[in-house]
């Protein structure tokens, strides 16, 4: 069985871990940057994307995240884990994490549209697959080997690059855990080759 941590500084950390649990893996709570060593794979949950990045600073994460990802172990951000990801962020100098080849916009639903559900269909893992967004970002570009999964409005909300896959929605507040069986599966994959 593999072991995703979660990143716990902020967001629906609980959620998650019950997310990956109902999809038969084990769930690991990341406090401190040398639990990292102890996942096979991680994610990285909502929240608000500057408050995540100032307690990542804080408890000296930043380096072990980018080891973590140049380890080849798989990752997930999902609304602002998406942010977090991105290599290119719209108003932005730098990147935060800068692992995966998309250009995201923050807040991109409008302020006025801070929530709603829409069912979405994703490449691979559903025909039908209600999304819940909470001031959610989406991707402008992806980079020519990013595989898009899923778009809302002509706008894409979900994609995987290699070990790395982001959503703008919260995949954690339903109990479907299609998407969540799709990424422990990625995790089982990279394990695989990590180890060949």
């Amino acid at each position: 069985m593999v072991k995703i941590g979660v990143l716990g500084l902020q967001g629906a950390v609980r959620e998650h871990i019950w997310a990956i649990e109902a999809s038969g893996a084990e769930g690991i709570v990341i406090k401190r940057p040398e639990q990292l060593a102890e996942v096979d794979g991680l994610i990285i949950p909502g929240g608000e994307s500057t408050t995540i990045r100032r307690l990542i600073d804080k408890y000296s994460f930043m380096e072990e995240l980018k080891k973590f990802a140049a380890d080849g172990k798989a990752m997930f951000g999902t609304c602002a884990g998406l942010i977090l990801l991105a290599n290119d962020l719209v108003g932005y100098d730098a990147p935060h994490l800068g692992v995966m080849d998309v250009k995201v916009e923050r807040n991109s639903f409008g302020r006025q549209r801070e929530s709603f559900e829409a069912d979405i269909a994703i490449s691979g893992v559903a025909e039908s697959f209600s999304a819940v967004f909470i001031r959610a970002p989406h991707i402008v570009e992806a980079g020519e080997n990013v595989e898009v999964l899923a778009k809302h409005n002509d706008r894409i909300v979900a994609a995987r690059d290699g070990q790395f896959l982001g959503c703008s929605f919260h995949p954690e507040l339903t109990d479907d855990y299609r998407l969540m069986s799709y990424f422990v599966k990625m995790v089982e994959e990279t394990k695989s080759e990590n180890f060949a």
